[in-house]
């Protein structure tokens, strides 16, 4: 633990950022699991609101810098590549 009053704020904002990223990429990868899921299951009603929830969740990722926009985009490409076949 340091013994430096800014140092020990760091250590606290650090743990209490590392949760919140943590939250935010743990649900953006639900998202995308549901929408694969719902792809695989032949559902194109769930799928596609689905993939609305995950798109959302994707592009707030990478606003927030936990992912890279290209990245995100990537994914979103991807999984509606895989719906529009369904």
């Amino acid at each position: 633990m340091p013994n430096i009053k800014s140092a020990i704020k760091r250590v606290k904002t650090t743990e209490v950022r590392n949760a919140q990223n943590t939250t935010v990429k743990s649900s953006m990868r639900t998202a995308v699991k549901k929408v694969e899921a719902a792809i695989t299951t032949n559902d194109s009603t769930t799928a596609k609101n689905a993939f609305a929830t995950a798109a959302s969740q994707l592009d707030k990722a990478a606003a927030k810098g936990l992912i890279h926009k290209n990245a995100a985009a990537r994914k979103k490409a991807r999984l509606m590549k895989k719906l529009n076949v369904l």
